[in-house]
């Protein structure tokens, strides 16, 4: 098609063109402030709270640098969501792109792929968050915790996506509003000497204890797997596109807002931390935000820090529960999933995927009540594979979809990523060497081994689906779409 056609290109009516987009029947309940703070809360989760303990144990202060140069490339691949986003707004998101760019198979693997990564997030987030309890109350169970955080989020989730939203925006305020009051308590901890920590808290810690990086390079790039998994989520706002109350406003603010909120919230808060707090004092599996507060003499600070993760760890288990039924519906809807979840409530809900998604988010109880100590170490690793293959079919998706629109044969998007190609391929070759990183960590490796069996399931599963219905998997003209969902929106 040339760009003379693209720009002649009447608009569709419901049924027509490839149709699904403008009949989505999602209700577009979520409004400005709750789609930026769903995007920055996306970006504080455990993997920042929790993670980065053991992250600071392996490489000490240079885990500032692991978090801006991995902050730089989610940006990138931020950008290039957007460029998407700004074509065609739609629910299906990653899985669509790629059913589009690369081919109904794609989008299959895709769709499922994200669907299962938040899966296994919700057990990751929700083991963090039984953790976080026995902070308090070391005689609660940890499987225990677990079961009623997954109970309660799932009936959160029955009620509408306008208090999905308000949750998300109330979660979040609480998160960043505790990470600034954390760095400015440090900032006057280094600069006024409060506190017991005052007489030793000071810049020069983060290159007095065997210098800047104290475990060398090698220690620090093998932290990567860790700090790629704390921004696992941010991909999150792609998916709220179908319900935005006005997309092409709201997302690119969103997506804009990534660079500041790597810079404040983890390089600046891990800076002041690691000023306060010697790196030596750091332990895996122990929240330096808590040891921080802990170490300044603020017993009670510590307690309302704990709260503060447990909070972010029941934001992002809400956000598993919010996107893997709109993951299962978009699959049903384009029939590489089973009908049943196709339908939506009367509210606009996909209730039966969320239903079917938080009955298996409650494998994470058994998991908890079988390895307590390692529950969390075992699931992040699968979380972060499954997780960095949708930020893999995004950025290759918006290398074709560049293509085609430099080519004139798809409109142009009103959000162009910056340097691109260029910063598409460097995001793609730094994902590439974190997972060879991973084959390399002991820790980590299980994720690679996990990842053939899951491309073996996804390969048998496709075929067999394409013999009992070939429609599902031919390729759709999507030429039409972009002006039905910008006419819809």
């Amino acid at each position: 098609m040339t760009s003379e056609q693209v720009a002649d290109r009447t608009s569709v009516r419901d049924g027509e063109g490839s149709g699904k987009e403008a009949s989505e029947g999602y209700q577009r309940g979520l409004g400005n402030r709750q789609i930026q703070m769903i995007a920055i809360g996306g970006a504080i989760g455990t993997g920042l709270f929790l993670g980065a303990g053991k992250a600071i144990s392996k490489a000490g202060p240079s885990l500032i640098l692991a978090y801006a140069i991995a902050g730089l490339v989610i940006f990138f691949i931020m950008r290039a969501l957007g460029e998407l986003l700004m074509y065609r707004p739609v629910a299906g998101s990653f899985s669509d792109y790629a059913r589009e760019f690369l081919g109904p198979f794609w989008g299959y693997v895709t769709g499922w792929t994200y669907w299962l990564f938040w899966v296994v997030t919700g057990i990751t987030e929700v083991t963090a968050a039984a953790t976080y309890v026995q902070y308090w109350n070391k005689s609660i169970p940890q499987w225990a915790s677990a079961l009623v955080f997954t109970v309660i989020l799932y009936l959160v989730n029955l009620i509408s996506v306008k208090l999905f939203g308000e949750l998300e925006f109330w979660f979040s305020m609480v998160k960043v509003t505790a990470i600034i009051g954390m760095i400015l308590i440090g900032i006057g901890v280094i600069t006024l000497g409060f506190s017991k920590a005052g007489d030793t808290a000071s810049f020069d810690l983060l290159w007095s204890h065997g210098g800047f990086f104290p475990k060398g390079i090698g220690g620090t790039l093998m932290t990567l797997q860790i700090v790629m998994f704390a921004f696992l989520a941010v991909e999150l706002v792609g998916v709220t596109a179908g319900e935005a109350a006005d997309p092409k406003r709201t997302l690119p603010k969103a997506i804009n807002t990534v660079p500041w909120r790597i810079a404040v919230f983890y390089v600046g808060a891990l800076i002041i931390i690691l000023s306060v707090v010697p790196w030596t004092e750091f332990m895996p599996g122990v929240s330096p935000f808590v040891a921080a507060f802990a170490k300044i003499g603020l017993p009670a600070g510590a307690g309302i820090v704990n709260f503060v993760v447990l909070t972010a760890a029941l934001s992002s288990c809400n956000s598993g529960m919010y996107s893997t039924g709109r993951m299962l519906r978009d699959l049903a809807l384009n029939g590489q999933g089973p009908k049943f979840f196709g339908q939506l409530s009367k509210k606009g809900l996909p209730l039966r995927g969320t239903t079917a998604s938080a009955a298996l988010m409650l494998v994470g109880v058994w998991i908890n009540y079988q390895w307590p100590g390692q529950a969390f170490n075992y699931v992040v690793s699968f979380a972060t594979i499954s997780g960095m293959w949708a930020w893999i079919m995004i950025l290759v998706c918006q290398l074709r979809y560049r293509r085609k629109a430099d080519r004139g044969e798809l409109p142009q998007s009103e959000l162009k990523a910056p340097g691109a190609p260029w910063t598409s391929l460097f995001a793609l070759g730094f994902i590439i060497m974190v997972i060879v990183l991973m084959g390399i960590d002991k820790d980590a490796r299980i994720s690679l081994y996990c990842a053939p069996g899951w491309a073996a399931i996804m390969w048998v599963s496709y075929l067999v689906l394409k013999k009992r219905n070939p429609q599902a998997f031919e390729r759709k003209d999507y030429s039409l779409a972009a002006e039905e969902v910008s006419e819809a929106v």
